[in-house]
């Protein structure tokens, strides 16, 4: 099962109990929806949830049954609703005018509501949505093929708090989010909070590894550093050695050089702990660089 599956069967756990919100929810399956038009809609679903859902939905909402259900185990599931009397039950619920031609619009009149509208965006997901798995990716979108109802679904999310982005993939109409934060509370308000939860849960994951990560690279680089200035010391201390210098240096400078020498390893704090006695960081580094000056004369 895939992250999208498991938020859509969360969502399909919600008993469409209310008239006003089953119908707001129909109303979202609708615009989404691969087909719809006045001479009838067609919904296809890869998702058991969702089938299993969809005409104790679709009685709730408008008293109607399909014309058409699955009738196997096929991996997509297809509904048709064509039969004029069931079309004029479902459209006239929405404002609409079954003689006329069906204009694509989304009547914000019916949504008024806070949960119808939650309802109606619950529809579009399960219908025209997806949500990638928040470990790999953070990408959720809502395709619809009529483009007046994207737009008019950016102004509503608009309302509710929410910045999508917009774009065209072949024929249809999609409205994304890519911020984790975005998708989280989306989610949480169409009423999938588990899956909320773990879009909250992975983002957390990925903030504390990205704090690793951060310190791992910045440990590298100083570790680096100290590398690169204990082997500038010690070749320092072997030019002074080779020049015959080192046993008339003071006794302090000379037991740093060979304390440098025989532990190029460690850092000035942990060479200042072996001094012997223990010095502080800031004296063994002023000797350490007492010596480079020297070999550089």
């Amino acid at each position: 099962m895939s992250f999208a599956s498991d938020a859509k069967g969360e969502l399909c756990q919600i008993a469409p109990t209310q008239r006003c919100r089953a119908q707001a929810e129909a109303y979202g399956v609708l615009l989404f929806c691969n087909q719809c038009s006045g001479a009838g809609a067609r919904i296809v679903t890869e998702s058991p949830d969702f089938a299993r859902r969809l005409p104790v939905l679709f009685d709730a909402a408008f008293g109607v049954a399909f014309d058409r259900t699955p009738t196997g185990a096929e991996s997509k599931q297809v509904f048709l609703l064509q039969q004029p009397e069931k079309l004029s039950a479902v459209w006239e619920s929405f404002g609409y005018d079954p003689g006329e031609t069906l204009a694509h619009h989304i009547n914000f009149a019916v949504l008024e509501e806070e949960g119808c509208r939650a309802a109606f965006f619950r529809g579009a997901f399960l219908a025209g949505g997806t949500v990638t798995d928040p470990a790999k990716r953070y990408h959720l979108e809502l395709a619809t093929s009529h483009y007046n109802v994207s737009r008019e679904l950016a102004a509503l999310l608009g309302e509710e708090g929410f910045s999508p982005k917009e774009t065209t993939r072949k024929s249809n109409y999609l409205t994304y989010f890519k911020q984790s934060q975005a998708i989280g509370r989306f989610l949480e308000w169409i009423g999938a909070p588990e899956a909320a939860r773990q879009v909250r849960s992975v983002r957390a994951e990925k903030a504390v590894l990205v704090g690793v990560y951060r310190r791992i690279n910045c440990d590298a680089a100083n570790l680096d550093k100290v590398v690169e200035a204990a082997q500038e010391q010690i070749a320092a201390i072997r030019r002074l050695e080779e020049r015959g210098m080192l046993e008339d240096l003071p006794d302090k400078l000379r037991a740093t050089a060979e304390l440098r020498v025989e532990h190029p390893e460690l850092t000035l704090s942990q060479l200042a702990e072996a001094s012997d006695p223990p010095v502080t960081k800031s004296c063994l580094n002023h000797r350490l660089r007492k010596l480079v000056e020297l070999a550089r004369a």
